[in-house]
């Protein structure tokens, strides 16, 4: 069993949530030692970012290594639904920041990350497995390399980034089942043949289902000519399809007509792939010598590409705790950064829940909208979901929205004088 050197930070896994944390405490000054199990470039879903995303790599100072990066440029979201057309331009919210951010090929963006990471003066290795941690001050780490090498590590805190891997979750008995119910998603990357002007590849479409409000479809356009194409449905609605996994795939996507116009000439050029049970969540975000960042501690939906937004929120909230640990503070991880992160994540329920249930769906559809509303909705979608400025944002997001779809329901939400909002 080897014995290595003892870096003050120990990350588990270097996709964003990794990464960013490594490169702000790198750029800080210390020692930080990312474990990935994975080789770089591999394959990821979630390649919608938010604009709050893009700002947060802005200010990590890794913006400019993703915008040489030539992804796709994005400034919203469209939502279709029968004859219903709506859109959302992240410049049009209340909340100061970029108003744009970028789809991206989640293999080379996070190997992007990674690199910078790297220059920043953190070191990634790959192809390491995490074996075991034991929490404490400092906490214990074992892990095994792919030349079956054990080695140990004591650094005076652990990140755990790892993503749907959840390596703390499981290893610590962290885990808790979702309030969401069971839904799974197909996916697959497709040469889409879309006719130039025919759609804005500058926004995701997310599309519903004429059959069944709560089945919907994305569509990320990549600047080659590609896109990522994914269906989400419960696992009762994705039996109704027979077949090979490729025939169920288009047989969902040819339920939603307009979709299946828009990609009359698309054809896969990845094979079809499933994730069942996506929801996760955990007991706590942190304990003695460590804390759980992004999907690492919870994953809510897909629907609104928060993903890679709160796991770089929690990234940075946990490089600005652990400054100020290493300068001698005392931190309260409960106060500082379970229940800041858990505001955002809190309004990311709300929408979700909404979208389920259908009430933001008819926010999101009503004809007269109130402008000023429409901007605080706007921000919530673009990822500025930590502003406590917007009411629509934290423990009275839930509150709000299903008071703002009754409204809708009964064609007086235009009405609403948002001064009153409480």
């Amino acid at each position: 069993m080897a014995q290595t050197s003892e870096p003050d930070v120990l990350v588990i896994g270097a996709g964003p949530a990794g990464a960013m944390a490594a490169a702000l405490l790198a750029q800080k000054g210390y020692s930080v030692l990312v474990m990935e199990k994975q080789h770089f470039p591999r394959f990821s879903i979630g390649e919608s970012l938010l604009a709050y995303a893009a700002q947060m790599l802005l200010d990590a100072n890794m913006f400019d290594a993703v915008l040489s990066g030539g992804f796709q440029y994005k400034n919203g979201a469209v939502f279709d639904w029968e004859d219903k057309h709506e859109e959302f331009n992240f410049a049009d919210k209340v909340t100061p920041g970029l108003g744009f951010t970028f789809q991206v090929q989640r293999g080379k963006f996070d190997h992007i990350l990674a690199k910078e990471a790297e220059r920043f003066g953190a070191t990634v290795r790959y192809g390491v497995t995490i074996t075991g941690m034991t929490p404490g001050a400092p906490p214990k780490v074992t892990c095994k390399t792919e030349a079956g090498d054990t080695e140990t590590y004591s650094p005076k805190f652990v990140l755990d980034a790892s993503g749907f891997g959840r390596t703390l979750a499981r290893m610590l008995d962290l885990e808790k089942p979702s309030a969401f119910s069971p839904r799974a998603a197909r996916f697959a990357w497709v040469k889409d043949a879309i006719p130039a002007g025919t759609f804005d590849r500058q926004k995701i479409r997310v599309g519903i289902s004429p059959k069944d409000r709560d089945i919907w479809s994305w569509l990320i356009p990549f600047p080659d000519g590609h896109s990522s194409l994914g269906m989400v449905a419960s696992t009762e609605q994705f039996q109704r399809y027979k077949g090979t996994d490729e025939e169920k795939y288009w047989g969902m996507i040819s339920d939603e007509p307009a979709l299946r116009s828009l990609l009359k000439d698309a054809h896969t050029v990845r094979p079809v792939g499933e994730i069942i049970g996506f929801a996760a969540n955990v007991k706590t975000l942190h304990g003695p010598g460590y804390a759980l960042l992004g999907n690492a501690a919870e994953f809510l939906d897909p629907v609104f590409s928060s993903g890679v937004t709160i796991a770089l929120h929690s990234a940075t909230l946990a490089a600005g705790l652990l400054d100020r640990t290493f300068k001698g503070g005392t931190p309260n991880w409960q106060t500082e950064f379970q229940e800041p992160l858990m505001f955002g994540v809190e309004t990311f329920r709300t929408f979700v829940t909404g979208w389920y249930d259908l009430s933001l769906q008819d926010v999101i559809f009503y004809p007269e909208k109130s402008w000023q509303i429409h901007k605080m909705i706007c921000s919530v979608l673009a990822g500025y979901v930590w502003d406590p400025k917007n009411p629509y944002n934290g423990p009275q997001s839930g509150r709000r929205l299903r008071a703002l779809a009754a409204m809708c329901k009964d064609g007086t939400a235009h009405k609403i004088e948002v001064g009153n909002l409480s």
